[in-house]
Order: C-alpha cells, then sequence, then structure tokens
C-alpha cells in the first residue's frame, strides 16, 4: 500500500475495481474519493438560501404552531438530477441515496441542529400497505443519514401513519390537508412528552403531512419539532 494512503481507500479502489460504482444521476464512474454523485452532477443541485427557506417556512407553516424551525437542503428542480435521485430513492431501492442526502442535511445545518438540540429524529412515516408495496419507507434512509453524521438516534415506531392516502401528487394545498387529516398515531406517548423531535421527510411541497404530523406529536406531548427536508419545490 502506497504511504499516504488509508486502509479504507485501498478498499475501495480494490472494490471499485471489481465492482465499479457510478453516479446515480448520470452514470460516470466515480473516483475513489467520490460517493453517490460526481463533482459536475453534485454541483449540478440547487441549494436554498436563507431568504427562500424564510419564505417558505412562513408559507408552509406560519399559520399554525406545529414546526418550530424549517431547513431544506436543496431546491426541487424538474428534469434536473434532483428528480432523478429522489425518484430511484423513493422507488429504484436506491438506500444509499437517502444516506447520501441525509449527511449532506446533516453538513449543511451542522449549526442549527446543534443549537436546537434534538433527542431523537422522526422519519415521516408510510402507510404499512404502502410500505409493504414499496418495500421500505425512503425517509428513514435520509435519517440514518443524519444519525450517521450526529450520532442523533432515529425512532420510526413512535408516529404510525394509520391512514391510507392517495398520492397528493395531484392535489392543491386545501386538498392535501383535507387528504392528510388525521392520518396520524403515536405510540407511548411518554417517550415523547418534553423531547425535542426532528421529523424528516424527502420532499416538503405545501407542508400539510408534516404539519399534521408534527400537530400529533405536539399534541401527544413534544416540546419542539425541527423540519428537515431534502429538497422543496421552486417557488410558484
Amino acid at each position: 500500500m502506497k504511504k499516504g494512503r488509508s486502509k479504507s481507500d485501498f478498499l475501495i479502489e480494490l472494490s471499485d475495481f471489481f465492482i465499479p460504482r457510478f453516479c446515480e444521476a448520470c452514470d460516470k464512474k466515480l473516483a475513489t474519493n467520490e460517493k453517490v454523485l460526481c463533482p459536475d452532477c453534485l454541483a449540478g443541485l440547487t441549494p436554498t438560501d436563507k431568504n427562500l427557506l424564510q419564505t417558505e417556512y412562513e408559507r408552509k407553516f406560519g399559520n399554525d404552531n406545529s414546526i418550530d424551525e424549517f431547513y431544506s437542503a436543496f431546491v426541487f428542480k424538474v428534469d434536473e438530477p434532483i428528480q432523478k435521485l429522489l425518484h430511484k430513492l423513493k422507488y429504484k431501492n436506491k438506500f444509499r441515496i437517502g444516506n447520501f442526502f441525509g449527511e449532506k442535511l446533516a453538513e449543511r445545518f451542522e449549526n442549527e441542529i446543534k443549537n436546537f438540540s434534538p433527542d431523537f429524529i422522526i422519519p415521516v412515516p408510510l402507510h404499512r400497505l404502502k410500505k409493504a408495496m414499496r418495500g421500505y419507507n425512503q425517509s428513514y434512509y435520509i435519517a440514518k443519514g443524519i444519525a450517521k453524521q450526529t450520532g442523533i438516534k432515529v425512532n420510526g415506531k413512535i408516529l404510525v401513519r394509520k391512514k391510507f392516502t392517495e398520492t397528493q401528487t395531484h392535489l392543491n394545498a386545501e386538498e392535501r390537508k383535507l387528504n392528510i387529516e388525521n392520518a396520524f398515531n403515536v405510540r407511548k406517548a411518554s417517550k415523547i412528552k418534553g423531547k425535542r423531535v426532528i421529523l424528516i421527510d424527502d420532499v416538503i411541497t405545501t407542508g400539510a403531512t408534516t404539519s399534521e404530523a408534527a400537530k400529533v406529536l405536539k399534541e401527544n406531548g413534544a416540546e419542539k419539532i425541527m423540519a428537515l427536508s431534502v429538497a422543496i419545490p421552486e417557488l410558484d
């Protein structure tokens, strides 16, 4: 092994020789020090800024007391790498994309998370039937990425989705709110009483699902809720 190279780098190079890794957005072969995305595709993701996040917080959560803080890493744009990546995460069993985005969220909002002092992370749950059809909850893998970077534990059993809801993709804000109403329940409320919680989802569009989940957590004693997502849509 050459001097200056770690054992980890050597093992990755050896693995890449037999099973090459490729960028999940453009299929370019990844270098040893690259994860999930090549530098060009990573640079092609549009980060959110403070003004956008403040505007979106007021639009999505300003009229209720469910969400205390809200952050999202990227702007969701159709026909750009972010759309392809989230589609693969959600429907193609690409769990490492979720881990990757979770790590990016933890890096981007390191200070905000630290100052919030969360007790644990809760991924927004799927209904058991939808999870059975898909096989997994994509938000869980994002949460695991955050946990890896921060050491904060993930608890995927406290919040339960009791109502099977139709897809929200083609619903407007009011329809989404009605669709998701009374969709969640809490198990063992004593575990969240007085706790600070990070609520994680892949994309927060209108905020209806996140608000409803946070409302139930607060009704059962959670002290504060921070909502985190990989992306938010472009402003209309």
